[in-house]
């Protein structure tokens, strides 16, 4: 029998700015006139395990409202819906790997219908050279109750900080940073879901 040749290993991508990121599919602006709640500026790069900024990549968004209630049909909870708000938003790097939100600041969300979790933003991030896109959350570092989070007290507590965004000064925006690594001794805390 003939023996064939190996087929060469192959990273996914780099297809995501003309597949996922064509005119349309960008929404970095989820609020408008009439959303409720503090609007605020999440932002940060996404940075490889050597700090070098990843430029083809994808961050995608997923909220609750400040209510704390999700726009979708499985959140049944008691907090009002905001009709000006989906919670959802979508972004690309540029060479920079910057990536930027105008959103609301979340409010807390109702867990297991028992407890609160903290506020917080769920990230997915797709990229060149991932196999699998990579989820994590991130959270606000002047949130109270961020140290009773039942999800963030799984997170060891020395990564813990890989997942909380810092409040900077900017001139007419709350702008909150944090940036994404993707692997080495800084790697963000992903989940496996």
């Amino acid at each position: 029998m003939k023996k064939l040749p190996l087929t060469s290993s192959q990273t996914v991508g780099p297809f995501f700015s003309p597949a996922l990121l064509r005119k349309g599919a960008l929404c970095q602006v989820l609020v408008g006139a009439d959303t409720k709640g503090t609007r605020i500026r999440l932002e940060g790069r996404v940075l490889d395990g050597n700090h070098e900024p990843v430029l083809d990549a994808i961050v995608e968004i997923w909220q609750a409202n400040a209510a704390g209630r999700y726009n979708h049909p499985a959140d049944t909870g008691p907090a009002a819906l905001d009709p000006g708000f989906t919670g959802f938003g979508r972004c690309g790097t540029g060479e920079d790997g910057r990536y930027w939100f105008e959103t609301v600041k979340p409010g807390m969300v109702r867990y297991n219908g028992k407890g609160l979790q903290a506020p917080h933003v769920c990230i997915t991030v797709f990229s060149t050279g991932l196999l699998n896109h990579v989820t994590t959350r991130i959270y606000f570092e002047d949130e109270r109750g961020n140290a009773e989070d039942p999800v963030l007290r799984c997170v060891p507590q020395e990564r813990r900080k890989t997942l909380v965004a810092a409040r900077v000064a900017t001139e007419g925006a709350v702008t909150y940073r944090l940036d994404i690594v993707l692997q080495g001794a800084d790697e963000t805390a992903f989940f496996q879901l």
